[in-house]
């Protein structure tokens, strides 16, 4: 899985997740850009990235995360 079709998947979850289907993440992209995320949304955005990737992130991992870049890499370094 490359960084493009990560993003393809991102971004309808990104919409889902914020109810905002305008919204288009790349890897700058931080909870300061987005209106809704906040700590509660935040923790809504991880279960649903790890429920559409497969994947399971521990707690150190979340909170290592600056950035949707930060995010992708971990997904990648997971579905190896």
């Amino acid at each position: 899985m490359n960084r493009d079709e990560i993003y393809s998947i991102l971004n309808g979850v990104f919409q889902d997740v914020f109810d905002d289907e305008s919204i288009e993440v790349n890897d700058a992209t931080t909870s300061a850009d987005i209106e809704d995320w906040d700590s509660l949304e935040h923790i809504n955005l991880i279960v649903a990235v790890e429920k559409a990737f497969g994947v399971k992130f521990n707690v150190g991992e979340i909170h290592n995360m600056n950035n949707v870049g930060d995010m992708v890499n971990l997904i990648i370094a997971k579905k190896g």
